[in-house]
């Protein structure tokens, strides 16, 4: 769990790490289920057999997706939203890239770094983050995203 901050430490924090996120196993229960949930069924995502004989992966792979919305229940795991946040916002993405293929049974964990945190007045503060999503055991990262949020202070907030 992250250090909880004021939003005047988040404003002075520029490029700074704001930690890590524990571990966690893309099994093809998860893969089936996003498959499910958005209509992807591609073959090699969900046929097992299929992806071992005919992928360059020699597996399942996770939808590249699939692995971009790691990225909230990731951050909101490490707490790093300021104290007095009521509420958080997806606001975008400016960047993201695909790097390396999540294949069934990896182990990914997100790394987040500051890149901004700019008051924009009514209490409503845009915090920029660049995430890196690693691969367990992989030279490069499955994800790397730029993301942004608008973080609502609350009437107990230091700002």
């Amino acid at each position: 769990m992250g250090e909880r901050r004021s939003f005047a430490q988040m404003a002075t924090m520029k490029d700074a790490p704001l930690g890590s996120s524990d571990w966690v196993t893309v099994d093809q229960d998860m893969i089936n289920g996003f498959a499910e949930s958005t209509g992807d069924k591609q073959w090699i995502h969900v046929d097992v057999e299929r992806a071992k004989k005919e992928s360059p992966f020699g597996a399942p792979v996770a939808h590249g997706y699939l692995t971009l919305s790691l990225l909230a229940p990731l951050t909101m795991n490490l707490d790093i939203a300021p104290h007095g946040t009521v509420a958080a916002v997806n606001y975008g993405l400016d960047k993201v890239r695909f790097i390396t293929p999540v294949t069934v049974g990896s182990k990914v964990r997100l790394h987040v770094q500051l890149v901004s945190f700019e008051d924009k007045g009514n209490g409503q503060y845009l915090m920029t983050t660049d995430n890196t999503m690693e691969v367990e055991g992989a030279d490069k990262p499955a994800v790397a995203a730029r993301t942004l949020a608008m973080l609502v202070a609350g009437p107990k907030a230091v700002t």
